[in-house]
């Protein structure tokens, strides 16, 4: 007898007394999928989550976000160019011009050398995950196209306190239509980071080194 006969054997003698062969009718599943997981706080477990991949998280009131994003590009070094996606709103591109820093627009599109040569990017976002702490970008004018939040160095983005759920399930659903309209979605757990097999951290391989998460509140 092979592994493979010798796992399939033991599964026969642990199953032999289940009567009923059907698994939905031995063991009905009453969760739907989408539906979430019971979360005391779903925000401030998002922001937990996020912080714990080592990215920075403000909260702050819709009026202040012109301010939020002007302190949050500061805080990640960006000292002179951000690169905004077209669609993204104009009081916070007007705060940045105010602070001083030369603002790209996404449109005709920025070369991947350009983008390189960019500080930081600024985008919002479509969903975000309490259980996880990862944020879902579909990629919508306000986020703008993929090239965008992985090529420059530092991410400042912002997300309403209604577009994060419990879990990955129900994001999906949140981004279904995204998806069927064909477009990409990205999802980021924390600025980009590897290791090699010797576990030496290296930031900033796969996208922004940086991540700063505004969480705007109602």
């Amino acid at each position: 007898m092979d592994a493979k006969q010798e796992v399939l054997a033991r599964i026969r003698q642990a199953t032999t007394d289940i009567t009923e062969k059907d698994p939905l009718v031995d063991t009905p599943v009453t969760w739907t999928y989408g539906g979430g997981i019971e979360m005391d706080d779903v925000v401030g477990t998002f922001q937990e989550k996020v912080e714990d991949y080592q990215a920075t998280v403000v909260r702050a009131a819709h009026a202040d976000l012109p301010t939020a994003v002007v302190d949050g590009l500061k805080a990640t070094g960006a000292a002179e160019s951000v690169v905004v996606p077209v669609g993204l709103d104009k009081d916070w591109v007007k705060a940045i011009e105010s602070a001083g820093l030369t603002v790209h627009v996404d449109d005709p599109q920025l070369s991947n050398a350009q983008l390189d040569k960019t500080d930081a990017v600024v985008t919002a976002a479509a969903v975000g995950v309490a259980d996880t702490g990862t944020i879902v970008l579909d990629h919508e004018d306000d986020q703008g196209r993929r090239a965008l939040s992985l090529v420059p160095d530092r991410h400042v983005c912002v997300i309403r306190t209604d577009q994060i759920v419990s879990d990955v399930p129900e994001a999906v659903q949140r981004v279904k239509q995204a998806v069927h309209a064909g477009r990409p979605l990205t999802w980021i757990s924390g600025g980009s980071a590897t290791s090699d097999i010797e576990l030496s951290r290296v930031d900033g391989v796969h996208g922004p080194r940086k991540l700063y998460v505004i969480i705007a509140e109602d």
